[in-house]
């Protein structure tokens, strides 16, 4: 599989694709999630692509999608949806100002189970956050998704060891240049 940068209007043409890769993905424990969320995924995912510093990356066999990943620039007046709440929250106005605001958010990463172990993870993760601005980078995920915070500690992230609330176990973590992490994140 080759790993390639997508512009927004191109993932159309690559939809079924994602699609089925987030089904099996994410329908899987910790997760758990409806198979249908898939297509949900992809309707949202046309939205996202409108966002400023939106950066997606498919890994391709052909045709056939493996793994994609997609991120964004987080905005400076931090969002209060989706899961940011909770975000805000738990690290405080002046660390999500300084850590988070105008950092390149990772968003989704996924690869389906048939390639997982082969690196296109660590290939789509890098893809996507080779711009970020100053090394600055971030991601959420489930404490639960163990498989996932081995993967991201081996590609050098950072944890956070501040706990989100909310019932979901969200954790943050910074990427590997970005300028808080280790010491401060680390240590938060």
């Amino acid at each position: 599989m080759r790993v390639r940068l997508i512009e927004g209007a191109d993932l159309a043409a690559h939809a079924e694709g994602i699609r089925q890769v987030y089904a099996d993905v994410f329908a899987a424990p910790p997760w758990n999630e409806d198979p249908s969320a898939g297509a949900l995924y992809v309707e949202r995912l046309a939205d996202d692509a409108a966002r400023p510093g939106f950066t997606a990356a498919l890994a391709l066999d052909g045709a056939t999608v493996g793994g994609f990943a997609t991120a964004w620039t987080t905005p400076v007046v931090f969002p209060s949806g989706r899961s940011y709440g909770h975000v805000a929250q738990a690290l405080g106005p002046d660390r999500v100002t300084a850590w988070l605001c105008g950092a390149l958010e990772v968003d989704e990463l996924a690869v389906s189970p048939g390639a997982r172990g082969t690196g296109l993870g660590a290939a789509l993760l890098s893809a996507v956050t080779g711009a970020a601005p100053d090394g600055r980078c971030w991601l959420l995920t489930s404490v639960h998704a163990g498989a996932a915070l081995r993967f991201y500690r081996r590609a050098g992230w950072h944890q956070v060891q501040v706990p989100v609330p909310g019932r979901a176990g969200l954790t943050v973590l910074l990427g590997p240049a970005h300028p808080a992490a280790p010491g401060l994140a680390d240590r938060a």
